[in-house]
This record gives C-alpha cells, sequence and structure tokens, in this order.
C-alpha cells in the first residue's frame, strides 16, 4: 500500500477527549477538555495532561495543585466540545453544561469531580514540564471514583459498559465492538481430545 509522506504532527489517534475539572483560589469550579493525557507509570500510578498556558484553567491549575480527570461518554461529548470551546472566563461550564461539581475530601483533595462522568480520577501536580505550545503536568493519582454500574458481580470493571466516546483528528467517536482480551494473540487454542471411540449403535450384553 502507497503511502504519503507528511511532516511531523500531533496526529496519533484515537485520544481520549477527556474532561478535566479544575479550581483555582477563587473556588469556582471550571471544566477544560483536553485530548493531550495518558498514563505515564504504574507504580506509583502517574498521568498526565498538556495545556496551553493561555488557557484559563492553566492558571488554576498551576495555583490548586490539582485535577481530576473525568472521563467522557457518548452522553458527555456535546458538554465536552462545549468545554473545549468556550472559556471558564466568561461562562459557568458546570452550569451551561447542566453537570455536577462533586466534593470529595477524603484525600485531603478540594478539586470537584463531573458527578455524570462514570470515572473520575483524582490527580495532584508533580512537575510542570514547559514543551512548547503546551505545557505537561504530570501527576499522582491520588483516587479513583467509579460509578457502581461499571462493577460487574465478580468485581470486575466494565469499562465496555460506559459508553465512552474517543477523538480523532476533530472528530468524537463512540467505540466499538470489543475484539479481544489483553494477550489473547499468544493464548493457546485447547486441543480437541483425540482417540475417543465413536458410538455404534449397538448395546452391549
Amino acid at each position: 500500500m502507497a503511502k504519503l509522506k507528511w511532516k511531523g504532527g500531533a496526529l496519533v489517534a484515537p485520544v481520549p477527549p477527556a474532561m478535566i475539572s479544575c479550581m483555582g483560589e477563587d473556588k469556582k469550579p471550571n471544566i477544560i477538555t483536553v485530548a493531550w493525557t495518558g498514563i505515564l507509570c504504574t507504580h506509583p500510578p502517574k498521568t498526565y495532561i498538556s495545556v496551553r498556558p493561555q488557557r484559563h484553567s492553566y492558571p488554576l491549575i498551576r495555583e490548586s495543585g490539582e485535577f481530576v480527570i473525568n472521563l467522557t461518554t457518548k452522553d458527555l461529548v456535546r458538554a465536552a466540545d462545549f468545554c473545549g470551546m468556550k472559556t471558564g472566563k466568561k461562562v459557568d461550564k458546570f452550569k451551561e453544561c447542566r453537570l455536577t461539581p462533586e466534593f470529595d475530601e477524603d484525600e485531603g483533595f478540594s478539586c470537584p469531580a463531573i458527578a455524570e462522568s462514570p470515572m473520575s480520577i483524582l490527580c495532584k501536580v508533580a512537575e510542570v514540564v514547559p514543551l512548547g505550545s503546551h505545557d505537561m503536568f504530570i501527576a499522582d493519582v491520588v483516587g479513583i471514583r467509579v460509578d457502581e454500574s461499571l462493577i460487574d458481580e465478580s468485581g470486575k470493571l466494565r469499562l465496555d459498559k460506559a459508553g465512552l466516546a474517543a477523538f480523532a483528528h476533530g472528530e468524537y467517536f463512540e467505540l466499538g465492538k470489543k475484539l479481544g482480551n489483553f494477550g489473547f494473540s499468544v493464548v493457546k487454542k485447547k486441543k480437541k481430545p483425540t482417540g475417543t471411540a465413536k458410538p455404534t449403535g449397538k448395546s452391549e450384553k
């Protein structure tokens, strides 16, 4: 298959259109939508978001040292898009999007999550790295809040039931059908038993 050669660019896809809730010293909750986020380390659990210094949320996160990554579902896509287009300087995004700030100080954490999100990841900033157009907030994951409806009878997390959204090159998508489990490519198939006698249809006397 022939491929075109382009200059380097930010075209990794899909990415999560994550709704980042934050709150500065003014105690006014705000939401910014970012696609540049992910996991950096398992032990200790570390994550990141990259934000332009010009954004209203940038100084709020620097002041408080906290933010929450709220996963976006298909039902929250319109709100996520709105929060990425409007500035918190002029708009109360929680109010305009009819979202609920959810406070939880169990972890000594003051930044609110978004109650309507099925999973909220509580983060404390550990380091700020200037990269160019964006600064990266490297953070420790200090807590996770999960909707009970996503936990099955065995206690397993079922994010496949959440209707999560994805973002790719300016477009939003709902995640589709499951293709396999982690490690399925190396699982050995069970061999069919051999040497078993075939029924003859005759009964023993």
